[in-house]
């Protein structure tokens, strides 16, 4: 990883493969970065808010996740649960440049992604 200003860069869009995941580990807790299949990218803490369930390895569709253990959908780019379930994963910003993916993980940013 790369210290860019507060972008801190994890890798290569190559690196995670269409509609899968990726986890980051940080000091504040695991991030998962999530491709789509159109090859867009987000960034979701990676914990369910209905039990904690681990994003990084649910099912990506469109622009949601679905957690792995109970099935609930979640907006990749926002962390909001999808109706009619309700709750927030929170969400990361996400640059790509020239294929390189970075993450904004500021110590006020990692704080502000958690709450929706």
């Amino acid at each position: 990883m790369t210290l860019m200003n507060d972008w801190i860069e994890i890798g290569r869009i190559e690196d995670i493969p269409p509609q899968g995941a990726r986890v980051i580990c940080t000091a504040q807790g695991d991030i998962a970065v999530f491709r789509t299949a159109t090859d867009e990218i987000f960034a979701l803490r990676d914990r369910c808010p209905h039990k904690g369930g681990p994003l990084s390895q649910g099912i990506v569709s469109g622009k949601t996740v679905t957690c792995p253990l109970h099935n609930w959908n979640i907006a990749l780019d926002t962390g909001e649960a999808v109706a009619p379930d309700e709750g927030c994963a929170g969400h990361f910003p996400v640059r790509v440049v020239e294929g390189r993916i970075s993450l904004l993980l500021s110590t006020e940013r990692v704080k502000l992604a958690v709450v929706c």
